[in-house]
């Protein structure tokens, strides 16, 4: 059992494990998708699904106050009554993927967020993410799993602790949407 400074420790180290070249990859993917209209779609699971609809808010609006218009974002995981008529007739593996087919185009953007790598309905979004030419992130744990080969870019931990695997997934990105705030409202100056 840790003791809060051990987790407080382990969290930030942690942090400074993160490959920080691609979390500035992430950061212009989604200054280029807000410039071009593009769609952010969000996935997870359990507190990974909660944080997917978390941060839905924080980058829709958020990361462009006070401009007028946001980023264009959507959880998948939001909504119960796809997600159960997905699980109950196609299976549960497919309620992110089946809904990235209907919804995405090529030059959106996927955040994924998976503490192992290996929930199926989020390898199954990574898999159609790729067929379809949206790029795809993903935020993991663990050893990072199958998410780790398919994600485009993965933003990987290799943490054992999934609780400290979902900090690190709000962390970073309430960091991502300060710098996209920051460049907005520079922009907004700028036009000015």
């Amino acid at each position: 059992m840790k003791t809060f400074s051990e987790y407080c420790n382990l969290l930030n180290s942690s942090l400074f494990s993160v490959e920080e070249e691609k979390v500035e990859l992430l950061i212009s993917s989604l200054i280029k998708a807000w410039e071009k209209r593009n769609v952010v779609y969000l996935c997870g699971n359990g507190g990974s699904a909660g944080n997917a609809n978390h941060l839905a808010n924080d980058l829709t609006f958020g990361s462009t106050y006070p401009h007028e218009i946001g980023i264009s974002v959507e959880s998948l995981a939001s909504n119960a009554s796809v997600l159960t008529c997905l699980a109950n007739d196609l299976g549960y593996e497919y309620v992110f993927s089946h809904q990235l087919k209907v919804k995405a185009s090529k030059g959106d953007v996927l955040l994924a967020f998976s503490g192992s790598g290996n929930s199926s309905n989020v390898v199954e979004a990574l898999k159609t993410a790729k067929q379809m030419g949206v790029l795809s992130f993903c935020f993991l744990g663990y050893t990072g799993g199958h998410c780790k080969e398919l994600a485009d870019i993965p933003i990987h931990v290799n943490i054992n602790d999934m609780q400290i695997s979902e900090d690190m997934q709000t962390i970073i990105v309430h960091y991502i949407i300060q710098r996209i705030n920051h460049y907005v409202k520079n922009l907004t100056k700028t036009i000015s």
